[in-house]
């Protein structure tokens, strides 16, 4: 089966494995593990910040950066189909006592004048204040979208202007990097804080970090234990990530070629292809994932009428180019 499912799907290379097997290892809730420091100080470094914070998944981390921002009964602004609105089975309300509003945009971009409207730091007794802005980028649901650096810096420039923070959820942010060769240290720039992620385009089994401020990746280690995130010897883990920032963040550009060829096989417009996911509209979207299922090409719905394939590490471009095969005459 071609799996397109996702780029969470990918297993880890030999070679992968054998920089695990040979990890150096420590009990990290006691901040001992040297493999994981080595990790969190390259990260937090690659984007320009003073800490980062290793997690087990990019849920938590948002999780983790987003309550570090925004206080109880507090809220922040995103996009509606961003990922921390859409698909994290509302943790941040659960757990952060964290509202959302949110401002629809066809690409998943930042709507200044929207936030300029409902921006609310103090409105008094009766309303939510507004303590924090989060994008995304790349924009999972809309189609693996970059966000332009220049959008980015507007927003960061009113957020100094008003006094309000801004997060960003970069789980694909590396391809963003690969797409527009926009340096990562200019994303982290942007923003107070990220959520960036290890085990999609870069194909690690476990993975994400927290980047920001020491005093918020600090509050953010005691809740990922207080939440039951602490790991012991995660050096295995923290190992695949730093092989995978080693060689698997050029190769990236090979999966936004591929798809680009399912995205012209679909019927897609190209141009609306960023980086490695392709959204299809589609009168029955189950119809379609199940044929293609039938021909050996796993594709997912994100929506009744919308099937989301995505390349990654364990796509060839031969398969590639059979699962185009299989999509062009499904929906010619």
């Amino acid at each position: 089966m071609i799996d397109l499912r996702s780029d969470t799907v990918t297993r880890p290379t030999d070679a992968m494995r054998q920089a695990m097997a040979r990890a150096e290892v420590g009990d990290d809730v006691y901040g001992e593990d040297p493999t994981v420091r080595a990790l969190e100080e390259r990260v937090a470094a690659t984007f320009g910040h003073e800490a980062a914070l290793f997690t087990a998944t990019g849920s938590l981390a948002n999780v983790l950066a987003v309550r570090g921002l925004v206080g109880p009964g507090e809220e922040v602004l995103c996009e509606s189909s961003a990922h921390i609105a859409r698909a994290e089975l509302g943790a941040h309300g659960a757990i952060g006592g964290v509202t959302m509003r949110t401002w629809t945009h066809p690409r998943g971009g930042v709507d200044a004048e929207w936030l300029r409207r409902h921006f609310a730091p103090d409105l008094g007794p009766y309303f939510v204040p507004t303590a924090a802005v989060a994008v995304e980028n790349t924009h999972n649901f809309v189609g693996g979208t970059v966000l332009p650096l220049e959008d980015l810096r507007a927003l960061r420039s009113w957020a100094d202007e008003v006094g309000t923070r801004v997060h960003m959820d970069g789980a694909r942010v590396w391809n963003a990097h690969m797409a527009t060769g926009t340096p990562l240290e200019e994303y982290g720039a942007a923003v107070d804080s990220l959520a960036v992620c290890l085990s999609k385009g870069l194909g690690a089994p476990v993975g994400s970090l927290v980047v920001g401020p020491a005093d918020l990746v600090a509050e953010a280690r005691v809740w990922r234990k207080r939440l039951g995130g602490g790991m012991r010897q995660a050096g295995v883990l923290a190992a695949a990530g730093l092989h995978a920032l080693d060689h698997h963040v050029e190769r990236l550009a090979e999966d936004h070629a591929n798809a680009q060829l399912l995205a012209e096989a679909a019927g897609v417009d190209p141009a609306q292809v960023d980086t490695n996911i392709v959204v299809l509209e589609t009168d029955d979207a189950p119809g379609l994932v199940a044929a293609a299922r039938e021909e050996g090409v796993l594709t997912g719905t994100v929506g009744p009428r919308v099937v989301r394939l995505v390349t990654h590490l364990d796509v060839s471009r031969a398969d590639a180019e059979r699962a185009a095969t299989v999509l062009s005459r499904l929906t010619s």
